[in-house]
């Protein structure tokens, strides 16, 4: 969706959600073109005039150097104002590189796609009170006109943050919002007395739709372990409950049909590597061609909704192009993405494969489907998790090993029956599973218009 139909599309929900509360009895014109009438008595005052941005680590002069303080990389900050608060270290070791923040400050992401997608947060419990993070962060300390909450919602808002996306500056994956759009922002202020209603009415309605957005992922989740349960037993069991069984030599598998076999990817796909990124180039032809990265490949689809290009020289399109039938499978990544894959249709042509992204290409293009429905099984996800190399929140699995992957084989016939069996009774789920995950989208859709109505006056809350 282009940003000018999100932004109509988010006019149209703001509207129906000043239609369900009272306005003031009085407006006037901002002066800002993206926050239109505020009420009569409030001002429109320079978001630097009420915050102080990025503030210096003076106060921590005379600080111990072996004193605990909380530390925050990018992943530990939620996309709804969460923090994850259980890294802490010593102040010597983030002092200097790291960006500086305490106890009742806001953060904000500033780079994409963080930002975005709604990183940041009111920050509270820090150890000792103090905090380091991430650099792509910046920092508003409130002065004494505003309080931190209305502050922190005003981030969240959809009139903050459209604008900062459109002013976004940057290569293609490192732009970032610039540092004069966060200081001369143009905040909507209300009376201090407004503000505190304003943030105790976001509070209360912005917990109701986060506690009917977490139930409908708890179906979510349980939709995915019912699938995954169905998928399991299929592949691994059949669906003769009569059938001689043996032992199927794969430890957490246990038995399989005495008439099926396991063979080794290897004997049964190629595995092959991707195009490896920033490579230099000089007196070769090139060309820049579309892609496909680890975002690019989901649990059982490709998502070709954001596709990049990379440059390769004419000599290695071949190599890493990609045929009809291939299996894409996730070198690695966050753990839900291991191994995760995906058949190829030839949606684009020509496309290539990135090096965290294998194109596993079977000797008989019936395997495909099989294939792709394995590594949604339960052994399948164990194997790449046990197999695999293992960091901080994040794991990869080499070729090798990949290769390695034992593949449970029926008869072919018996190969269709199980697939057709599964695609019958997971598309009840997946409808159910798509239901809910509109849901979702629709509450943090409405919960977004919400706060950005509140905090620019579209709506009055103070006897909400």
């Amino acid at each position: 969706m282009t940003q000018v139909r999100q932004r109509e599309a988010q006019q149209i929900l703001e509207s129906m959600v000043v239609a369900r509360y009272q306005m003031y009895p009085a407006y006037h014109d901002s002066g800002v073109e993206w926050l239109g009438e505020i009420p009569a008595h409030w001002d429109t005052v320079r978001l630097k005039l009420l915050c102080e941005i990025n503030p210096s680590k003076s106060g921590l002069s005379n600080a111990p150097t072996d004193m605990e303080v909380s530390f925050l990389p990018m992943e530990s900050i939620g996309e709804n104002g969460e923090l994850d608060l259980s890294e802490i270290r010593e102040l010597d070791a983030v002092g200097s590189g790291y960006t500086y923040f305490r106890n009742d400050d806001v953060i904000i992401a500033k780079i994409t796609p963080c930002f975005e997608n709604g990183k940041g947060a009111l920050v509270k419990g820090l150890v000792n009170g103090i905090g380091f993070g991430t650099t792509e962060l910046y920092v508003l300390r409130i002065k004494s006109q505003v309080i931190s909450e209305f502050i922190y919602y005003l981030t969240r808002s959809t009139s903050f943050r459209s604008p900062g996306i459109a002013m976004m500056q940057g290569a293609a994956g490192q732009k970032r919002v610039r540092a004069d759009f966060i200081a001369d922002y143009p905040v909507s202020l209300p009376p201090k007395n407004e503000q505190y209603a304003i943030a105790a009415f976001l509070d209360r309605q912005t917990a109701k739709i986060d506690a009917l957005i977490a139930k409908k992922r708890e179906l979510i989740a349980a939709l995915h372990e019912k699938r995954s349960a169905i998928i399991s037993h299929a592949v691994t069991k059949g669906l003769n409950p009569d059938a001689p069984m043996k032992d199927s030599g794969i430890e957490w598998v246990d038995t399989i049909p005495a008439h099926w076999q396991v063979q080794r990817l290897k004997f049964v796909a190629d595995v092959r590597s991707g195009v490896a990124k920033g490579r230099k180039f000089e007196g070769v032809k090139t060309v820049e061609l579309p892609y496909l990265r680890v975002a690019n490949v989901q649990a059982g689809h490709i998502d070709l909704s954001d596709v990049a290009e990379i440059e390769v020289t004419v000599s290695e399109i071949e190599r890493y192009c990609l045929k009809v039938g291939d299996v894409l499978m996730n070198e690695g990544g966050d753990y839900d993405k291991l191994g995760r894959g995906a058949v190829w249709q030839g949606q684009i042509e020509p496309c290539l494969h990135q090096n965290h992204v294998f194109a596993v290409r079977p000797y008989q293009q019936s395997l495909s489907l099989w294939i792709t429905t394995l590594t949604l099984a339960q052994y399948a996800r164990f194997y790449f998790m046990i197999n695999s190399k293992q960091s901080t929140n994040l794991a990869s699995i080499s070729s090798r090993n990949l290769s390695e992957f034992p593949v449970i084989m029926p008869p072919q016939s018996e190969r269709e029956q199980i697939l057709g069996y599964i695609e019958n009774e997971t598309r009840h789920i997946d409808r159910l599973t798509a239901k809910a995950e509109e849901t979702i989208e629709r509450l943090q859709e409405y919960r977004a218009a919400l706060i950005s109505a509140a905090v620019t006056g579209k709506i009055d809350v103070r006897g909400a």
